[in-house]
Formats: C-alpha cells, sequence, structure tokens
C-alpha cells in the first residue's frame, strides 16, 4: 500500500529546488530508514487521539509517505532543520515530536493529525500545522480522506490559541469547500506572533 522507495531521484531534485533544502541535514545514524514505523521514535498518540482508530505499522506509513509527497508539493518545510516536515518523525534526534494520526471513530472519512512540536516554544508551529492542514484537504484526491483535522498536541505553551485558529479554518473549510489562505475571524495577528511579544526567547530558540 505504501511506497517502496521513500527518498526517490526524482524527490531529491526537488528538495533541490526548494530553499529549505539546504543540505544542512544529514543522514547518517540520526534517522530510521524511510518506509519504517519504529514506535520509540515517534510521539505517543495525545489526548486529541483517544478514543480513535489509531494507524500504527504498515498503516501510519502508508499515509505519512502520501503525506512527505504532498508536503514537498506545497513546501511544508522545518525552516530550522531544513527538511520536509514528514521527516521529523524519522528523525531519531527528536522522537517526541512529529505526527500521529487516526481515523475518526464517528465518522472514518475524517482523519484526526495531531502534531507535537520538537519543543513547548516552537515558534514554526503555527505555519507547520496550517501549512499541513492546507497540504492534506487542498489535495485531498491524493488520500482517503473527505478531511484531515489538524490539532497541536497541548505540549506547546500556545496550543490553545493554535487549536482555536485551526478551528476557524476547517469551519471555513467545511462550509466552503475551498482552503482558506487566512483563518476567518479573530485578530489578523497570528498566536506566535502575540507569543513572540509576550516572551522573546521564543524568537531565538526556535526548537
Amino acid at each position: 500500500m505504501f511506497a517502496t522507495n521513500y527518498w526517490t531521484v526524482r524527490d531529491e531534485a526537488r528538495r533541490t529546488m526548494n530553499p529549505f533544502s539546504s543540505g544542512r541535514s544529514t543522514d547518517g545514524d540520526s534517522f530510521d530508514e524511510p518506509g519504517s514505523f519504529v514506535a520509540g521514535h515517534i510521539p505517543e498518540p495525545g489526548e486529541y487521539l483517544e478514543g480513535h482508530d489509531l494507524l500504527e505499522g504498515d498503516e501510519h506509513v502508508a499515509f505519512h509517505d502520501i503525506t512527505r509527497d504532498l508536503f514537498e508539493e506545497r513546501g511544508v518545510y522545518d525552516a530550522t532543520f531544513g527538511y520536509n516536515l514528514a521527516r521529523l518523525n524519522l528523525d531519531r534526534r527528536h522522537p517526541d515530536a512529529g505526527y500521529r494520526y487516526a481515523v475518526d471513530a464517528d465518522d472514518p472519512s475524517i482523519l484526526r493529525a495531531e502534531f507535537s512540536p520538537t519543543t513547548e516554544f516552537c515558534p514554526q508551529a503555527d505555519a507547520l500545522v496550517k501549512g499541513s492542514f492546507r497540504a492534506w484537504n487542498g489535495l485531498s484526491d491524493r488520500h482517503e480522506y473527505d478531511l484531515v483535522r489538524v490539532r497541536v498536541r497541548p505540549t506547546h505553551h500556545q496550543s490553545e490559541s493554535l487549536n482555536e485558529t485551526l478551528e476557524r479554518i476547517e469551519a471555513q473549510y467545511r462550509e466552503s469547500g475551498e482552503v482558506p489562505n487566512e483563518p476567518v475571524g479573530g485578530s489578523a495577528e497570528s498566536p506566535i506572533d502575540r507569543g513572540r511579544e509576550e516572551d522573546e526567547t521564543t524568537v531565538q530558540s526556535p526548537f
């Protein structure tokens, strides 16, 4: 069901065109093998996935392989590490960070995606989860789900405001069928911008 070669020559060529793929990240022993599922190197499912059908093993790998391609196409990159965000799940240096997935117990056409940032003060979380939502739902013909709902794990210090923003984006998407470029309602200032004003140290230490 999932791709046999996670990092293909074609994909490598595409990465060299991405402004974030500057060669700062290295492979070696820092990453699990592409297409692998190592439970000890990915986050434990959090409260957003409780009571739902958790994707594990090959099911997790299959959707995450699709995720990697969608993130590559839409440029969902971790600017600190210089790689496609989907690769965070393979990064052994951050075993508690990345995405976990579960099929909604009440509606199997909905997938729940829970993001665990590398630290509680990650200032990229806002852009990364919005980018993830837009990639999954803007290219929904590439997977089997009608909706991918995205939430940030409560370990992030701004998870409440970030998740409120995600709920607004999701509501507009479900109403209009179009993935919005910006969330409706609320302030135009992002939760991360507000956090920077409250704690300037978050800017200096993104992860």
